[in-house]
C-alpha cells in the first residue's frame, strides 16, 4: 500500500434524523484511490468498543497480517478467533453520492453510536467511535482527540 493512501485525520459527524452519517472526504478519498467502489467495510474493533472501517481490497493486507502472527504452527482456535474477527463481523456499506451512509444497527449498538460519530485515521485503516466513550479510552491519544473535537463542537 502506497504511503499517501493511508489514513489520517480526524472529524466528528453528526447522524441525521434519518439515521445518515456522512463519511468525511479524508476517508471517501482515500477509499476511492485505493478501490474502484464507493464502499466502506465496518466491522466491530475485536478489543475496544469502536468501529474498523477500510476499502474492500484492504481485506488481503489483513489475512497477510493475521496469518503472519499466527506464524508456522497455527492453533485451530486462535486460527478460527482470527478469521471470525476479521471476516464474520464485516458489513460492506455502500456510501451515497453526497458521501453519505446508514450506520448498520448492530455496528451502531456494538459501538454504542448515537448521535455523533468520530471518525480517526488509523494508517492502513480508520475508526468510527462515539465520541463519549473515546474519552474513557486507554488510549490517551483517542481521548485527546475525542476532547478536542467535541470542544470545537461546542458539544463539552
Amino acid at each position: 500500500m502506497e504511503r499517501e493512501h493511508l489514513f489520517r485525520g480526524s472529524a466528528l459527524n453528526a447522524i441525521d434524523a434519518k439515521g445518515r452519517l456522512s463519511v468525511p472526504a479524508f476517508i471517501r478519498q482515500k477509499i476511492e484511490r485505493r478501490s474502484d467502489e464507493k464502499l466502506l467495510v465496518l466491522s466491530p474493533h475485536p478489543t475496544f468498543q469502536c468501529l474498523v472501517g477500510y476499502d474492500a481490497n484492504y481485506s488481503a493486507v489483513m489475512q497477510d497480517k493475521a496469518e503472519k502472527r499466527l506464524g508456522e504452527n497455527p492453533d485451530p482456535l486462535a486460527e478460527l478467533e482470527m478469521q471470525a474477527s476479521l471476516f464474520a463481523g464485516t458489513v460492506d456499506t455502500i456510501y451515497d453520492a453526497s458521501g453519505r451512509i446508514i450506520l448498520p444497527p448492530r455496528l451502531k449498538k456494538r459501538a454504542a453510536i448515537d448521535d455523533l460519530a468520530m471518525f480517526v485515521g488509523m494508517g492502513g485503516e480508520f475508526q468510527i467511535w462515539n465520541p463519549q466513550v473515546a474519552l474513557t479510552c486507554e488510549a490517551a491519544a483517542i481521548r485527546a482527540v475525542a476532547a478536542d473535537l467535541l470542544e470545537e463542537r461546542g458539544a463539552v
